[in-house]
């Protein structure tokens, strides 16, 4: 097995950053819960203990038992570093004054393995209400701040730290020299784990589980059930059955030019057409969430019937990605929904079936790196992020075959700006949304009264947080002039400059 970094979730909301850092440095990692710890094995080579919004002093406070860990390298990041220190007999006090924001190691260490190459006065991050006022006397200062004097602290004759700051985030400027001081020198990582080696393994790994088994897989055009289905593909070839469904809900001609990519790429994949079911089915329905349940039935129900006609098909196979286990997962259970997860977990269920997750260790631009690897076409890995849902969630109330047209025409002339000028790829996500707003125009001599579309286009690096896009304005001027000449049915553009948060990504 491969040798991997354990991390122990307490609920701090930058845990899955740690694990992209470490990755960063082409070493596999793991995140646990810490009240559910794997068997510690060999192939464990490193554990890095979280932040957490609790505070060690609270009655019920996350707690481990360090010596299940015997002689491995820990590093305590804030509440993980908190913890340390406490459970060694350490003092951990309120702060006088909350802690957060930007600092400067005013004293560091450099003869300390963990503090190599780090600079005096380097910015760190930090995000604490309590303090570590006190360490016992086999422990060492290794950093200081100005307000913090126990900024950073080694066990003396130990693989132990604690760091009272964040090297995850990017405002701890040589954070990633820290982790790779811990990750490479301190757990003598191999730094191995590449997009190849994945490959290699995933494709041996399918083609032990599999044998000659069946698979079906229902493909979006998204990135991750494509890169899923390509893996699988390598695995067993024509054993793996695609199903590709037109919920009538995609972008212009979308339908068309992904079976055609897919079938470029050797997939052997089946096309259906069942709009409209889904338009059928979506009838009267305006709120969101009912919606996105009508077409995540509808789905069930048609994918269901096509798996069906092919005979003993044992295996599920699905794109699930990292985030989506953790969050499953997590230290609190399922966090609250704000609106349904765009996956249709009622398959496996329905259909009784064995699930396979090629890509269930992988973040969402290892995933990208991935497809590279297997030489996916560029268009497909490059391709925005696109809602489980579709239009539905961009057409604000009721949906109906000529909304849909509206919305294909009015998005397929901003995508196709966006690509026109060079700005496609500068951009996270975007994509155009129908109001069910109307409002007075003039075209000639004549009085209009049509719908307002919204452009929205976000920058971002993996959607938890996003900006809106800052895009020229002369586009924006252009692209509003051609919808509107060019797309019956509405008569006013509108730019969305919110960001994430408070407001979400998509509208609905």
């Amino acid at each position: 097995m491969a040798e991997q970094i354990l991390i122990l979730d307490f609920g701090s909301q930058y845990t899955q950053l740690i694990a992209r850092r470490v990755r960063e440095l082409n070493v596999y990692c793991e995140i646990h819960p810490y009240n559910h710890i794997p068997e510690v094995t060999a192939s464990i080579k490193g554990v890095i203990l979280s932040g957490s919004p609790c505070s060690v002093r609270d009655k019920d406070a996350p707690d481990i038992d360090l010596k299940q860990f015997g002689s491995l390298p820990v590093l305590g990041v804030c509440y993980g570093a908190q913890l340390l220190a406490h459970k060694s007999d350490g003092t951990v006090l309120p702060s006088q004054i909350r802690e957060y924001g930007r600092a400067r190691l005013t004293s560091v260490n450099h003869h300390n393995e963990l503090l190599k190459e780090i600079s005096l006065d380097s910015q760190v991050w930090m995000s604490h209400a309590d303090t570590i006022e006190s360490i016992p006397d086999q422990f060492e200062i290794i950093a200081s701040t100005p307000s913090v004097k126990i900024a950073a602290f080694h066990l003396k004759g130990s693989k132990t730290y604690g760091i009272q700051f964040h090297p995850e985030v990017t405002h701890t400027l040589e954070g990633k020299n820290l982790l790779r001081n811990f990750v490479v020198h301190i757990c003598d990582c191999a730094q191995d784990w590449t997009p190849d080696q994945f490959v290699e393994t995933a494709v041996a790994d399918l083609k032990k589980k599999l044998g000659s088994d069946k698979v079906v897989m229902a493909l979006s055009g998204g990135v991750d059930s494509t890169v899923a289905a390509m893996l699988v593909h390598r695995a067993i070839g024509k054993n793996l059955y695609c199903i590709f469904v037109d919920n009538g809900l995609l972008r212009k001609g979308e339908f068309e030019q992904v079976l055609a990519s897919y079938r470029g790429m050797g997939l052997n994949i089946k096309g259906i057409d069942a709009k409209d079911k889904f338009y059928k089915a979506l009838h009267a329905l305006s709120e969101p969430e009912a919606k996105r349940k009508a077409i995540g039935r509808t789905f069930i129900e048609v994918f269901d019937v096509e798996a069906h006609r092919i005979e003993d098909v044992k295996w599920l196979g699905q794109g699930t990605i990292y985030p989506d286990v953790i969050e499953s997962v997590s230290v609190k259970g399922p966090s609250a929904t704000i609106k349904s997860h765009h996956n249709v977990g009622g398959l496996p269920e329905k259909m009784k079936m064995k699930v396979v997750e090629p890509l269930n260790t992988l973040f969402k631009d290892e995933v990208r790196l991935v497809g590279k690897t297997l030489g996916i076409d560029p268009t497909i890995l490059g391709r925005h992020p696109f809602p489980g849902p579709g239009l539905a969630i961009r057409i604000l109330g009721e949906i109906t075959p000529e909304s849909v047209r509206i919305l294909q025409e009015v998005d397929d002339l901003f995508i196709s700006g966006l690509r026109t000028h060079g700005l496609y790829e500068k951009v996270w996500q975007a994509g155009a949304v129908l109001l069910p707003v109307y409002s007075v125009g003039v075209m000639g001599d004549e009085r209009t009264y049509e719908q307002v579309a919204a452009l929205r286009a976000v920058v971002s690096v993996d959607g938890m947080t996003a900006d809106w896009a800052h895009l020229p304005h002369e586009f924006l001027s252009e692209v509003s002039s051609d919808i509107i000449n060019k797309v019956k049915g509405v008569n006013r553009v509108v730019y969305d400059i919110s960001s994430k948060p408070p407001a979400t990504i998509e509208w609905e």
